[in-house]
């Protein structure tokens, strides 16, 4: 049974706008049209569903877009998503770090936050560029 784009939009929870783009784009496809309004695969959903937990881990559409084959079935290069964890375990740390010094400037007992040491370190931390990635 075909899906509506109205209520792939609606199950989605995305616009029809959103899914024409990622069709031009590449990432799904309709099979066949219901006078102006595009009908899709029930898998649809799956697919869109891994378009938006890539894009929540920090991929971009065109790395999506290298995970699903042709007819549309799921081919993810572990590889990459190893590579993606361990970006994303950098900037967990990194951010964890922000956070413990947000918390320590928050509650330091010197006069001034020039004056704390720790904070001398947080602002020399912060002024360092964030590492390329690869």
């Amino acid at each position: 049974m075909l899906i509506d784009i109205g209520e792939v939009a609606r199950r989605s929870g995305l616009t029809a706008a959103t899914l024409r783009y990622y069709e031009a784009q590449g990432l799904i496809s309709s099979c066949a049209r219901h006078g102006l309004r595009r009908q899709y695969q029930p898998q649809v959903l799956q697919q869109l569903a891994m378009i938006a937990l890539g894009r929540t881990a920090g991929f971009s559409l065109a790395e999506i877009r290298q995970m699903f084959g042709d007819d549309g079935t799921l081919e993810v290069d572990r590889q990459a998503l190893a590579s993606k964890a361990d970006e994303l375990d950098r900037s967990i740390r990194r951010l964890t770090t922000l956070r413990e010094g947000l918390r320590h400037a928050a509650q330091c007992p010197a006069p001034r936050h020039m004056d704390c040491p720790k904070f001398q370190r947080i602002l020399l931390a912060a002024s360092r560029p964030a590492p390329k990635r690869a």
